[in-house]
Formats: structure tokens, C-alpha cells, sequence
């Protein structure tokens, strides 16, 4: 495989970075523990074209694919911005654009694309039971259930939830009005939220692809965290050439040498494992394995960066109005996000055992 980027991933991580430069400031994040979604932060990047870049021509987007979208997710992480790029265009928009028909596009894609709307994706961890049960009712279904901290789930218009059905699993998209929701505070915003269906009807299934959406908000999440780690590595290592303690640089000591040392081979670690996998899923081969090695590296690399780039910047990295906190708070979200370090490696453990040649 070529690591190298394409014209078009260089192209929108650039016209990205340039928006969320000028958009992204302290007034839009809000305080430490809320917001978790700017809006017109939301409809600039879709008057850009990066909302529908990375989306099949067939509904409206540029043509490209998982890797572009990747991209746009690491600029998304490096400036910590409040927007549900994931869960409404990696998985949410993608999912319908490649299950669903030109009824459902219009209906759940056009608004995203335009800005104006988002989803979000109710999907348990790896290796959890399904929260929601779906049961056949005439020419629907009836969803009974509840799953807790789904991500842009307090704001989305829209939900994909994955269902145990008849020994399987379905995903139905449900509108808002359908589910009830209960806004949530995470450890750096107040954007999930606790979603529960009491016999809530469904008309529409997209069939099994919780797997598909899994893989693809995994490696998602990769991609963000990339972005997180590589800006707080970034702002921890321009803090050490100018923080001054004994008289002395801290940067000229060796052990903070070797703790920034260390954090770039991590960073290094997440970067070369998220786009082996990444590529494998954009070329349609088998990557459960690449993504679960991707996601171990995102969980213990995030956690590693995010805790060196504190104990440098010593008092001032646990002040949550401090610039720095923001990244750590966000390395811990994405650490966990859709499973952890041990999750994942159980997954792959699994993975291993059922092919052992």
C-alpha cells in the first residue's frame, strides 16, 4: 500500500484547517462541560463543500470516500471542533447513501449536506449486548430499548439504531420524534445523550450493517484522535522550548526529552495504523483486524499523549480553561469511544483464535 496522501485528502484537510482556524475560538467551545455542537460552524463547512466531498455523486457529493473523510476528521480533532462530522457523514450519511434508495436519501443526506440537520448512530460497544429489540408489525417494526451516551445524540434530528431481531441484528432509522432523549454531559461536552424507544414504530431498515457502521465509526474515531494527539503533542512540545524551571529550559532536561520522544512514536504508532486500516476498508478488503490494531494504538497511545502532554505543562494542564485541557478531555472521550484498549484487545484476540493458520 502507498501511505502517501491523495491530491483530494490534502486538498480538504487544508480548506478544513483554514475554516476551523478562523471559526474554532474559546467563545464558540464554550465553556469546560457544554456546548458540543456550533451550528454555524456546521452550515460554513457545508457552504465550503466539505460536507458532501467525501459522498458518492450519486447523492450529491464529490465522489471520494473513507479516506478523504479521515482527513477532514483529523483537522476536526487538531482544533477540537464542536461539530458531528462522524456520526452524520462517516456513518450516518454514508450508511444510507450505500443501504438506502433515492426516497431516503432525499429525506436523510440532502439536509445533512446542506447543514441544516444531524444524526447520530445508537450503536453499542464491541462486545456489548444490543440495548434495543426490534419485534415484526405489519409493514414495520415496533423497537423497545435504551443505550446511554450516544454521541450527537442530545442535537440530531435523525437516529440509526442498531436492533436485535429473529436471532440478528437490524439498523432502523427512526426520526426524533420517534425516540426519546435526554441530554447527557461527557467528559468534555454536553452533546450525548441517553436514547430510549418504548415500542417506538420503524419503517425503515437498512438491514445488518451494524458491523459496517462499527468498523467505519472506529476508524473514524482513529482519525480524530490522530488529529487530538498530534496538536497537544504540538502545543506541549512549543510549551517545554519556552517554560523556563531551575533557570533552565524544562525542554533541555532529559527526562521531559524523553516523554515528548516517547509521545511522538506514539502519535507516529496511531498515524501509521490508522491509514493501513483506513485504506483496507476504502479498497473493500477485510480490516476487522487492521481497525481493532488501529483503535488499540488510538486508546493507549491517546491515553499516553494526553497524560504527557499534562505533567509537562504541569499546573496550568489541569486548569479547564487552559487551551491544553481540551485536548485531554477530548483523548479521553475518543480513548473509549466504541471500546477501549482491552476491548480491543480482546477483540483481536478473538479475531486471531477463529483464523489460527
Amino acid at each position: 500500500m502507498d501511505f502517501t496522501l491523495t491530491e483530494a485528502q490534502q486538498d480538504l484537510a487544508s480548506l478544513t484547517r483554514r475554516i476551523l482556524t478562523d471559526k474554532v475560538t474559546p467563545d464558540v467551545l464554550g465553556p469546560h462541560g457544554s456546548g458540543g455542537f456550533d451550528a454555524p460552524l456546521w452550515t460554513a463547512l457545508a457552504q465550503a463543500g466539505v460536507l458532501d466531498a467525501a459522498l458518492p455523486q450519486s447523492v450529491g457529493g464529490g465522489g471520494f470516500g473513507l479516506l478523504e473523510q479521515c482527513s477532514v476528521l483529523a483537522e476536526i480533532g487538531r482544533a477540537v471542533a464542536p461539530v458531528p462530522y462522524l456520526t452524520s457523514v462517516v456513518q450516518g450519511a454514508a450508511a444510507v447513501a450505500q443501504f438506502g434508495d433515492g426516497r431516503l436519501a432525499e429525506r436523510w443526506i440532502v439536509p445533512v449536506l446542506r447543514g441544516e440537520h444531524v444524526l447520530a448512530v445508537a450503536l453499542p460497544d464491541y462486545g456489548v449486548p444490543c440495548g434495543f429489540t426490534a419485534e415484526a408489525d405489519g409493514d414495520g417494526w415496533r423497537l423497545t430499548g435504551a443505550q446511554t451516551a450516544v454521541p450527537s445524540g442530545a442535537f440530531a434530528h435523525g437516529f440509526l439504531v442498531e436492533a436485535a431481531i429473529d436471532g440478528g441484528r437490524q439498523v432502523f432509522l427512526l426520526d426524533r420524534d420517534a425516540v426519546t432523549v435526554s441530554p447527557q454531559r461527557t467528559v468534555d461536552h454536553a452533546d450525548a445523550a441517553l436514547v430510549e424507544l418504548s415500542g417506538a414504530k420503524a419503517a425503515t431498515s437498512l438491514g445488518d450493517i451494524g458491523e459496517w457502521l462499527r468498523l467505519r465509526g472506529t476508524i473514524g474515531v482513529c482519525a480524530q484522535q490522530l488529529g487530538v494527539v498530534e496538536r497537544a503533542l504540538e502545543l506541549t512540545a512549543a510549551y517545554a522550548r519556552e517554560r523556563k524551571q531551575f533557570g533552565n529550559l524544562i525542554g533541555s532536561f532529559q527526562a521531559v526529552r524523553q516523554r515528548l520522544a516517547d509521545a511522538y512514536v506514539d502519535v507516529e504508532a496511531v498515524r501509521l495504523t490508522l491509514w493501513q486500516a483506513a485504506w483496507r476498508l476504502s479498497e473493500g478488503l477485510p480490516a476487522a483486524e487492521e481497525v481493532a490494531t488501529a483503535k488499540f494504538w488510538t486508546a493507549e497511545a491517546g491515553h499516553r499523549v494526553a497524560h504527557t502532554a499534562v505533567h509537562v505543562h504541569g499546573g496550568v494542564g489541569i486548569d479547564v480553561d487552559h487551551t491544553l485541557h481540551r485536548y485531554f478531555v477530548a483523548a479521553k472521550r475518543l480513548e473509549f469511544t466504541l471500546g477501549g484498549a482491552t476491548a480491543q484487545l480482546r477483540g483481536l484476540g478473538d479475531l486471531l483464535a477463529a483464523d489460527p493458520a
